[in-house]
């Protein structure tokens, strides 16, 4: 089961869809996630003395600032779409893995990668392959967009049902520059079918990049750290959708702290979800979802290790307020969880804690508490003499700052700043740096986040739901 980091029967029946040719049932994933900070902790020494064995702690201070790795980008250079500049150069060919919301738009919210592919690559794109294992709803989707504006870039497009139909279909002319897997993460972060996705795309398309959704699996952990490894290995230019990372606010963020060469004391991030219109009794349900640590506040826990660098997972910490207990009762519940297995109904507040590898702390508050649909989110990082707020990150940022020598707070707002666009605009920089046709531009291009490190917000997230369900103050009522 997902609670485990398995992928539950019934759902592995299903993945087989996009790596092995079969007709399975359709399966979309509808929903949407550095800072590597390395020091060396020496806390004890043991001294002998003439008397007598004496243990003596020598506490030493941790110094990071000279090996922080924390990799950035200008903020200027990150520009909304309007303000694209569309410049000659040559075809550029992209395939996608899946068909659902995440790809192709959605009335729940901003995601929509190929709005942003179409805005990055103008009229070079040539989406020339799309894999999902319903032709009705890849016809769907391509219909859309035949009869819109950036119809060119769809006009023949092919449908493939899996990944080794795409193989055999394509031309040498037709292979992809660049893959979006837009797949359930059921399919992706394992070394064997059905949920090697990702392997099986470097093996058949060598040459391609790719854009991984987040969370990077549901299986171990342990393997997802193996896949890393071979695609760090294999070279290609693979990013992870954490995309609040390419945050305006977020960057600005970064840039006080390396400018003032500050050190993060501690972060504190809260997400409350307005749940009455989560209709979807999957997410609802922990053996398919994961629940909405691992689901949703993934994004949270990748910015605040993103700010504190890398997490000592034994000192997590977590307690939730479970489905059966009296401040869990909600009002507007919006499915009939009684659908759903007792131990699979998900929690309704966790709160949780951990210290970071470089002494620093970390806090996230999650909750499925309010009501309508506006969502509350905020991180905070706390700094010698500094206090950073980051408010409503997905919608509308704002980011008020308290600096040495006043108590007021100074308010940055961030308007048509669309960190959608600026992962996949800097994905896409990096992709092309070294084409002839911009190797004169300004790039400020690199990769936030990698695999490898988002496989370590995984863990996290692992670590919060695991130790939450531990500490439960009274076993689950069956």
């Amino acid at each position: 089961m997902c609670r485990f980091y398995h992928i539950a029967t019934q759902q592995r029946s299903s993945v087989q869809a996009y790596s092995l040719k079969q007709t399975p049932q359709n399966t979309h994933y509808h929903h949407r996630s550095t800072h590597l900070a390395s020091s060396t902790l020496t806390n004890l020494r043991l001294s002998m003395n003439s008397v007598g064995v004496e243990v003596q702690q020598q506490h030493k201070m941790i110094n990071t600032s000279s090996n922080r790795r924390r990799s950035s980008i200008d903020p200027s250079k990150l520009q909304p779409m309007y303000k694209v500049e569309h410049k000659p150069g040559p075809q550029f060919n992209v395939m996608f893995i899946g068909a659902g919301n995440i790809n192709f738009g959605s009335d729940e919210g901003p995601w929509n990668h190929s709005a942003r592919i179409e805005n990055k690559w103008g009229t070079r794109l040539r989406v020339t392959a799309l894999v999902d294992p319903s032709k009705a709803r890849a016809d769907q989707e391509l219909e859309k967009k035949r009869s819109s504006f950036v119809a060119v870039a769809y006009n023949n497009t092919k449908w493939f049902g899996n990944v080794a139909d795409a193989v055999a279909g394509l031309r040498p002319d037709e292979l992809p520059d660049a893959i979006i897997v837009g797949a359930p993460p059921q399919f992706r972060g394992g070394l064997n079918p059905p949920a090697n996705l990702e392997l099986d795309l470097i093996d058949k398309f060598p040459n391609a990049a790719l854009f991984l959704e987040k969370p990077v699996t549901t299986g171990p952990a342990e393997e997802a750290v193996q896949v890393g490894k071979k695609i760090a290995q294999a070279g290609n230019v693979v990013s992870v959708g954490y995309m609040l990372r390419y945050s305006r606010a977020v960057q600005t963020m970064i840039k006080i702290i390396e400018e003032n060469n500050l050190t993060v004391m501690g972060t504190v991030a809260r997400y409350i979800a307005a749940y009455e219109k989560i209709a979807k009794e999957d997410w609802w349900d922990k053996s398919r979802s994961c629940g909405p640590i691992v689901e949703q506040a993934t994004h949270f826990c990748d910015l605040s290790r993103y700010f504190g660098g890398d997490v000592s997972l034994d000192t997590v910490q977590a307690h939730s307020v479970e489905w059966n207990e009296e401040p869990g009762q909600l009002s507007k519940m919006p499915i009939d969880e009684s659908k759903i297995k007792m131990e699979d109904r998900i929690p309704r507040f966790t709160t949780a804690n951990w210290k970071y590898d470089t002494g620093a702390v970390g806090t996230l508050v999650h909750g499925v508490a309010l009501h309508d649909t506006d969502y509350y989110t905020e991180l905070t990082v706390y700094t010698d003499g500094h206090q950073m707020r980051l408010v409503d990150p997905y919608n509308n940022p704002a980011l008020y700052v308290r600096k040495p020598g006043s108590n007021a707070e100074s308010h940055m707002s961030f308007s048509n700043d669309d960190c959608f666009y600026s992962e996949i605009s800097n994905w896409g920089d990096e992709i092309e740096k070294n084409s002839d046709h911009i190797n004169e531009e300004d790039l400020d291009t690199r990769i936030l986040s990698t695999y490898e490190d988002a496989v370590q917000s995984y863990e996290l997230t692992w670590a919060i739901r695991n130790a939450a369900e531990a500490g439960r103050k009274f076993p689950m009522q069956k």
